[in-house]
């Protein structure tokens, strides 16, 4: 019974892409925590991506532009926030890079350096994998081939275990109320999961991204400690982000 509920919710995501833990428990006529803990198994089996209330198929979840097109978006003002932000970083320090191009460049700056790095992002991976003096560790999950990334329960579970000094967060804009957004729905637990995870949260913005858009809500202001952004940021946006006692550094 259990295996033919599983094959039927597979199924299910590869016809309409997406669906609910609610919606999945009323047509099986289950409790939603058996469907939550099916959906755990199809996720840790690579069959489904679990978000937020439901899943999503593993097709629909690499829906976006990929990482080598947003790579080349803005790169020098984001290579200069990457290394303004690595000046954050003290030697013995634990610290977690998000997934994402600017936490990419953030790695290249931290060559080198006797820290220790984890993370979900296969291209933080490639910049560090063959460096003998940082201590790498890697994150498991749903590989996401077209950026580069892990994500889904396992990401999340793992995130749990662990305990940073600094966190260096991506996003997709920073609205002008200081609301950080991101448009990739199976990211964005990840990044949730990754706030709790350090004692200090940086977000890494370039100017571009002040104010932004996004499709769903990471955190607001108060979950932040630092900004790292260019000078170009708008204004604005940044004195909102200081009066919710969040550092705002330009690079």
């Amino acid at each position: 019974m259990r295996q033919h509920r599983h094959l039927e919710i597979v199924q299910r995501l590869r016809v309409h892409g997406v669906s609910s833990v609610d919606d999945l428990a009323r047509s099986f006529g289950v409790s939603a925590s058996t469907i939550r803990r099916d959906l755990q198994l199809l996720d840790a089996t690579g069959q489904l991506v679990r978000v937020n209330g439901g899943a999503v198929s593993p097709e629909d979840a690499d829906v976006g532009r990929p990482f080598a097109a947003v790579a080349v978006d803005h790169v020098e003002s984001k290579r200069a926030v990457a290394a303004r932000a690595a000046g954050l970083v003290d030697d013995g320090c634990t610290v977690l890079l998000d997934i994402g191009t600017s936490t990419q460049l953030l790695a290249q700056q931290l060559r080198g350096r006797p820290i220790t790095v984890l993370t979900a992002s296969l291209a933080v991976l490639d910049a560090l994998r063959d460096d003998p003096v940082v201590e790498l560790v890697l994150l498991g999950g749903f590989v996401r081939r077209p950026y580069h990334s892990m994500v889904g329960v396992l990401t999340e579970d793992a995130l749990r275990q662990v305990h940073a000094d600094l966190a260096f967060l991506g996003a997709s804009g920073v609205r002008a109320d200081g609301a950080v957004l991101d448009t990739t729905l199976v990211e964005v637990p990840v990044k949730r999961a990754l706030l709790g995870a350090a004692d200090r949260v940086v977000l890494l913005a370039d100017e571009h991204k002040f104010p932004g858009t996004g499709t769903l809500r990471v955190c607001g202001a108060d979950a932040l400690s630092t900004v790292v952004t260019n000078p170009g940021a708008d204004a604005q946006t940044l004195a909102v982000l200081a009066e919710n006692d969040v550092e705002v550094l330009t690079a």
